[in-house]
């Protein structure tokens, strides 16, 4: 068993956003226009598996479908000269309060000053959608950096939570 400390960030205003543009001029994101669940299972794993995802890895291919295809999520995929680069979905609640469910660069692509681009794009697009609020969490089992750059983009931390993980 170990610990793992999930912390809650927000933003309140699009004016908060400190942005940082990518240093790389071949790197693009896109939104996905057609619900493909493949795809975002793909995305999942190919972001997640290095820092335990581990909370939809069980899931079957009609819950992949039921969650893809909600008018509520939107997925935007980030690519560096035509490979995958990374990725991010947002998801809104009803009253309009924009989550960044996932975020996070393909392990290839870390340490190439992307995050911070990734990021400014992924909350750009949150305040685009007519969020009144935007907000994550990450946890000690993400990269090292994770929380570094959303506080750097602006984000302010609003809570804090200690689970306790049980390892087999």
């Amino acid at each position: 068993m170990g610990e793992v400390t999930i912390t809650f960030l927000q933003m309140h205003g699009a004016a908060e956003l400190r942005p940082r543009l990518s240093p790389d001029p071949r790197f693009a994101v896109r939104e996905t226009v057609l619900p493909q669940w493949q795809l975002n299972r793909f995305l999942y794993s190919l972001v997640g598996s290095p820092w335990t995802w581990t909370d939809k890895q069980s899931w079957s291919e009609e819950q992949w479908q039921a969650y893809v295809r909600s008018d509520a999520l939107r997925t935007f995929v980030a690519f560096l000269e035509g490979s995958i680069a990374g990725y991010y979905e947002l998801r809104r609640d009803a009253a309009q309060e924009v989550e960044i469910v996932y975020f996070g660069l393909a392990l290839e692509f870390i340490g190439q000053g992307l995050g911070g681009a990734l990021l400014t794009d992924a909350i750009q697009r949150a305040w685009a959608w007519e969020a009144r609020r935007v907000w994550v969490h990450t946890c000690t089992l993400d990269h090292p950096a994770a929380l570094q750059n959303y506080q750097a983009r602006g984000m302010v931390i609003y809570d804090r939570q200690v689970q306790v993980e049980h390892v087999a």
